[in-house]
């Protein structure tokens, strides 16, 4: 294969968003290394909802159909209450998705994710992960960027893409320390096997329980051989943001307590709770500084209330390989247009995220006729496709670059 560029494009961080980048770009023909701290490819257990719109890049890439392969497929969504477990259903089934939206969703395990993007970026270009090198810093001359690890090493090329998560180094570079603020809420999340449940749990239904002040997702994931949990309330004293920390399951069960039964089942079924908090940060003035970029969590770092966390990074990866083989060897001009295609975007769904954070735990719902009403109307056909069908329907392939 003829590459488009020597020296490669250096991209820090193995996770969705970068590997999406990496086999954007080998599919188009550049040469890429991707820089990971961890001394092996993983993903911390977790599930992680692909929409249609990152659907579409994914089946855009060619790993859609491996993707599909290890996902589960939830007959339906609903919205229950906290603790009578009234349902309100969603018409999100996959069949009404694929006629609307043209692709499905895709319920999956991360880990599962990233070794299909994995597997798809080295079929391509073997070498090109590059495991425990931890980044300390970048920089860039008129020739272009250069990644510096913490072992003293260092790797030239053409361009620097920061997909380095919530904690980015590339970002500090560029801007500085940031000052996440707290949101109050600290989020527990684990993966329960299907055998340690009641068999009523693989009913093929994906739920969101919603209360005055917390709320609880859970779905099916691996083929539903796992339910992903991940429940989120009120608390001011917790401020470690970390996914891998591990809870005190005493504590996880003291902030559910009160809620369903099924809520409680799984509060006592996952085998190791994890906790984290809950922040947000500042719009960055920029993204992109020359021949250096920023992607994902690293520049518009969103809170877990849309289901766009990861599809967002998807969406990213696509359209930066897109700007950079629009603009040819011109890096800046394909990074600003790179810039200037998602800024506005990912800014709604940081704050449509935000805003949603609103809906699923509010004081209301403590009432169950005020819950009942306030349901009926927010989660109405009419409310739901106002609020998701500009993010589904959205097509990173073909926008203008």
């Amino acid at each position: 294969m003829t590459m488009k560029n020597e020296p490669p494009v250096l991209i820090a961080g193995a996770g969705i968003g970068g590997l999406t980048a990496a086999l954007s770009l080998l599919r188009r023909g550049f040469t890429v290394e991707v820089y990971e701290q961890a001394s092996e490819l993983r993903e911390v257990g977790a599930g992680v909802l692909i929409s249609p719109n990152g659907m579409r890049v994914l089946s855009n890439l060619g790993v859609a159909d491996r993707v599909l392969a290890l996902a589960a497929h939830p007959v339906r969504r609903e919205i229950r209450l906290w603790n009578t477990g009234q349902a309100w259903p969603l018409l999100e089934l996959n069949t009404v998705a694929i006629s609307v939206y043209g692709q499905p969703f895709a319920w999956l395990y991360r880990p599962d994710l990233l070794d299909v993007l994995a597997r798809a970026v080295t079929g391509i270009a073997p070498d090109a992960i590059r495991l425990a090198r931890k980044v300390s810093g970048c920089s860039q001359t008129d020739e272009g960027a250069t990644l510096q690890f913490t072992d003293g090493g260092s790797a030239r090329g053409a361009a620097v893409v920061g997909a380095d998560g919530i904690h980015s180094v590339i970002r500090t570079s560029l801007h500085g320390s940031d000052n996440p603020e707290f949101t109050g809420f600290i989020a527990w999340r684990g993966v329960i096997p299907f055998t340690s449940l009641p068999s009523r749990f693989g009913d093929g239904v994906a739920k969101t329980w919603v209360g005055p002040n917390g709320h609880v997702v859970e779905y099916p994931v691996r083929r539903d051989e796992l339910l992903n949990f991940a429940g989120v309330v009120e608390r001011a004293d917790w401020r470690t943001e970390s996914w891998s920390t591990i809870g005190s399951r005493e504590q996880m069960e003291a902030d559910f307590q009160g809620w369903h039964d099924d809520v409680q089942i799984m509060v006592r079924a996952v085998p190791q709770p994890h906790i984290w908090a809950l922040t947000i940060r500042r719009p960055l003035p920029r993204w992109s500084d020359g021949c250096i970029t920023l992607l994902g969590d690293a520049c518009h770092p969103t809170l877990p209330f849309l289901g766009q966390g990861a599809t967002m990074s998807i969406e990213d990866g696509l359209i930066l390989a897109r700007a950079l083989e629009a603009y040819g060897p011109d890096v800046a001009h394909g990074f600003s247009a790179y810039e200037a295609v998602r800024k506005e975007r990912t800014s709604r769904l940081v704050d449509g995220a935000a805003d949603n954070a609103k809906r699923v735990t509010n004081p209301i719902l403590a009432e169950p006729v005020g819950a009942k009403a306030y349901l009926d109307r927010e989660y109405a056909e009419l409310r739901m496709s106002e609020r998701f069908d500009w993010i589904y329907k959205y097509d990173a392939t073909s926008v203008e670059v």
